[in-house]
């Protein structure tokens, strides 16, 4: 997993609408690149909310939001629409993001084990190096938001 001081990979992947996300068209601003297992579930709809709900203080902070998980740009689209989510989500069906950032990995379910996206926030310098991370057992879904405009001020 890419830890404080690493330097993040420039290419996001694609967004809902199918164009190319770079760190670099975010010139002079942070990043708080937040994954999350899948569109649509109580957790992950929960922590969408609250990010969305405090992004313009965020971005008072210098900071834009985004948000990945490895859904295709249809249920991105569909999660975006039915939540007012008002920030990009990257589809990483290919799993390269998840995988470059270390948070593709085994998870376990009532005994069964799987490979899933581990919830992990990254938040990303204007240089493109990460300055924090928050692990799942630091998020709570439910004041995210909070949790990131703490940490910045």
């Amino acid at each position: 997993m890419l830890t404080i001081g690493d330097k993040a990979p420039d290419l996001l992947g694609r967004d809902e609408n199918g164009h190319e996300i770079r760190l670099s068209d975010f010139k002079g601003r942070k990043v708080a690149l937040y994954f999350y297992p899948k569109d649509n579930t109580s957790g992950c709809t929960a922590e969408a909310c609250s990010l969305r709900d405090h992004r313009d203080g965020l971005r008072e902070a210098g900071y834009e939001v985004v948000g990945a998980s490895v859904q295709d740009e249809a249920s991105h689209r569909k999660f975006i629409d039915k939540h007012a989510l008002n920030f990009p989500l990257i589809a990483d069906t290919s799993h390269e993001l998840v995988e470059a950032f270390g948070v593709w990995q085994e998870k376990s379910l009532y005994g069964r084990k799987f490979m899933g996206t581990v919830r992990t926030t990254f938040l990303i310098d204007e240089t493109g190096v990460v300055t924090h991370v928050f692990g799942p057992k630091q998020i709570k879904t439910k004041t995210h938001g909070e949790q990131l405009l703490e940490a910045v001020k």
